[in-house]
């Protein structure tokens, strides 16, 4: 497992330090193959402001119908994609911005039509492709999107797509990063919670919004073999995670 997936989050993408690039450089010279999947949702609502269209979310999930399909897909590839990109290219890393319409890299469905509109799951990565460009040192800097069989776009959640590009991959790492430093629960942020922990917290409405679906695409990421995923607001390979084997955990 020679590959760490990153998932960067659109308010995160503002906050990348010349650290976080030092230690992207590091792996690589190590040998380690990087993988780019971004977010944009504060950049996403942002637009849809300013164009007083209505912003609804249902348990973290951005409610799409065709008119914020179009603001996503915009802001996505015109916005938030070029931004991380240049960034690693100023960093004097060889980032390739990628979406859905490459090489099908990312084939989807709809998850709910009549109630969240255009969202959709991953049903598929092009593992090949991503492999392919890894390969040659590339760094694929990959948007949240995807397209189904009839050719219709789809937004989906970034954890989501982060955490099938890493299972596709066989990662040994994933980080989600995001704006807070984990999942907080009585005012303690917790270090380190197994699966069976995972539902006991959903249950108790501990993690709910946008946590949500980080948390639930973090345990389908562990059971399909990803070594360890780590929800965190920087990145810290050294710092504590869940290396066993059983998949019994996920570290934030």
């Amino acid at each position: 497992m020679e590959t760490i997936v990153i998932k960067i989050g659109g308010v995160a993408s503002d906050n990348l330090t010349p650290t976080f690039f030092q230690q992207v450089s590091d792996w690589q010279v190590a040998g380690k193959k990087i993988v780019i999947v971004h977010g944009g949702g504060h950049y996403i609502s942002e637009m849809m402001e300013k164009m007083a269209l209505p912003v609804t979310i249902k348990e973290g999930l951005r409610v799409t119908d065709p008119q914020t399909l179009e603001v996503t897909r915009m802001v996505l590839l015109g916005q938030v994609q070029p931004m991380i990109t240049t960034r690693f290219q100023k960093a004097g890393m060889q980032a390739v911005g990628l979406n859905a319409g490459c090489d099908q890299l990312i084939t989807g469905a709809v998850i709910d039509e009549a109630q969240l509109g255009f969202v959709g799951h991953v049903a598929q990565i092009n593992t090949a492709f991503l492999q392919l460009l890894t390969q040659k040192q590339h760094i694929p800097i990959i948007a949240p999107l995807g397209i189904t069989a009839s050719g219709q776009w789809l937004n989906i959640n970034a954890d989501e797509v982060a955490c099938q590009v890493a299972a596709s991959l066989q990662a040994e790492k994933l980080f989600l990063l995001t704006d807070v430093p984990g999942i907080k629960k009585e005012d303690k942020w917790l270090g380190k919670i197994s699966l069976s922990e995972m539902q006991t917290l959903i249950a108790d409405n501990v993690v709910t919004g946008g946590m949500l679906p980080k948390v639930l695409s973090a345990q389908k990421a562990l059971l399909a073999g990803v070594s360890s995923v780590s929800i965190t607001n920087q990145i810290n390979y050294g710092g504590t995670q869940i290396l066993g084997v059983d998949r019994v955990a996920v570290v934030i």
